[in-house]
């Protein structure tokens, strides 16, 4: 432990994906490093109740939605399908446990001291660690970057109560203890769709409420988002868009969802067995005094930062999703070793042109760079490739084949500015997007790169020759 007349060099507030990487690059790049999170096991929301067990649920949901009505057309019979749902919340929770305790082995490997606790500020230097086994502990620093990341936003106005049982935000919504009869998303977004189609397809009937007039969020493209709502209907989810949720009250052992259209107009009465709020996060400060040494905030509770992550405190920075930028957990990782570098070299880089994002439905969907409606906006002259999976050898022998890769390019130079993918594998393949749009490639500098046959990535090279002259298989 450092003292005062040894202080540590950096102190990490947060061990989600943003803190426990910024630590242990801290520690890898020679500086003496600590990193509190009151949670105890490491990994923030992301890996305890978040990214990580949300997908363990997406696959093995998949692999039994498959199992039941997939197989037989394939030329597998298989009788007696059941699920055991007990099981497959404990497959969930081994994942997290094996991969919380694979971030403390780093820890220990890379020379983090790790501290189980709330921090708060005394001071720029001094943080304060209330250790959850009881006791405290001073911490004398040069630096401390602020990665405490995000929380569930309550509903607007406070007309909802989470109670995490029939009333649920994501948290709740991965440990239902029995597959509802109905279920009512508040939201349209990333967490509302995949927690949707998770008990979509273990057999809820499943009901999203969206106020705007699409889904997927922030960020999608809007001719992505239409497909992606087919496909999601097609498999049985049911969408009211345009809606605005006034109240929603458990009544004889069910909730009552009180809707009106989002301009205003006839209330509508839903009914649900559990009903899933995921109205968004916002950030999460709560017990580090952050007042004591006076970091700005904005008026979303945002600590302000500037291009180099440094708050108004000029040794203090902050990462993730408690300041700017899309609350994501790669997004938080690149700016913890960004942050690092700074405070190490002077020098760091995140190119936020270039965060790419997805939703791990089936199909998946993601996207990184400008959408078409934004290069509209901004009456940006484009190209368009695309190209559809149901011409692709891979996702035809795969019988997988709904979605397509659209690439949108600046006319005047091929240069990439956006891959928007909804399809198979879509997660994966977006990568290529991301390097290429990072490099500063060109349309036809994707279309002339070998790609292996058969592979769905063809999908994604085809596309890209679809933007600057044909392709061959459409």
């Amino acid at each position: 432990m450092a003292s005062a007349t040894d202080p540590y060099d950096v102190v990490v507030i947060g061990a989600g994906p943003g803190g426990y990487v910024a630590a242990i690059k801290a520690a890898q790049l020679g500086l003496k490093t600590a990193c509190i999170d009151k949670r105890g096991p490491p990994g923030g929301t992301c890996l305890n109740v978040g990214c990580i067990p949300s997908k363990a649920m997406l696959n093995n949901s998949h692999m039994y939605h498959q199992t039941k009505h997939d197989l037989k057309r394939r030329g597998i019979d298989v009788e007696g399908v059941s699920l055991n749902l007990e099981t497959m919340l404990k497959a969930k929770d081994t994942s997290v446990t094996g991969l919380t305790g694979g971030i403390e082995f780093l820890f220990k490997q890379n020379k983090v001291d790790y501290l189980k606790g709330t921090g708060s500020f005394v001071s720029n230097s001094q943080i304060a660690v209330k250790l959850n086994d009881g006791g405290e502990k001073t911490l004398d620093t040069k630096n401390v970057i602020i990665a405490t990341g995000s929380e569930v936003a309550p509903f607007p106005g406070g007309a909802i109560t989470i109670d995490e049982e029939q009333i649920v935000s994501s948290t709740g919504a991965l440990s239902l203890q029995k597959v509802p009869e109905k279920m009512v998303v508040i939201g349209g977004g990333i967490i509302g769709l995949e927690m949707g189609s998770v008990w979509s397809r273990l057999g809820a009937e499943v009901t999203v409420v969206e106020f705007l007039g699409a889904i997927g969020g922030a960020g999608i493209d809007e001719e992505i988002a239409k497909q992606f709502q087919r496909i999601l209907a097609k498999q049985g989810i049911k969408f009211k868009l345009n809606t605005k949720v006034l109240s929603a009250d458990k009544e004889n052992g069910k909730v009552v969802i009180k809707t009106e259209a989002a301009k205003g107009g006839k209330e509508e009465t839903l009914d649900a067995d559990v009903v899933l709020v995921a109205v968004g996060r916002r950030p999460y400060v709560d017990g580090l005094n952050i007042e004591a040494v006076g970091c700005e905030m904005d008026n979303k509770g945002r600590v302000i930062i500037d291009d180099q992550f440094n708050t108004s405190v000029s040794n203090i920075k902050c990462i993730g999703d408690v300041t700017f930028g899309p609350m994501l957990a790669h997004k938080a990782e690149e700016e913890g070793i960004a942050a690092v570098e700074y405070i190490k070299t002077g020098h760091g880089h995140v190119n936020y042109n270039a965060i790419p994002s997805v939703v791990y439905t089936h199909p998946e969907v993601s996207w990184v760079g400008k959408t078409e409606q934004e290069l509209k906006a901004a009456g940006t002259q484009y190209n368009i490739g695309k190209f559809n999976f149901t011409a692709n050898s891979r996702a035809k022998t795969n019988l997988d084949t709904e979605g397509f890769v659209k690439f949108i390019t600046e006319k005047e130079t091929d240069r990439i500015l956006g891959v928007h993918i909804i399809g198979p594998n879509a997660g994966e393949m977006i990568a290529e997007g991301v390097l290429a749009i990072e490099y500063g490639a060109s349309a036809e500098d994707i279309a002339r790169t070998t790609h292996a046959h058969p592979t769905l990535s063809e999908a994604f090279k085809e596309a890209a020759m679809a933007a600057y002259s044909k392709p061959i298989h459409m």
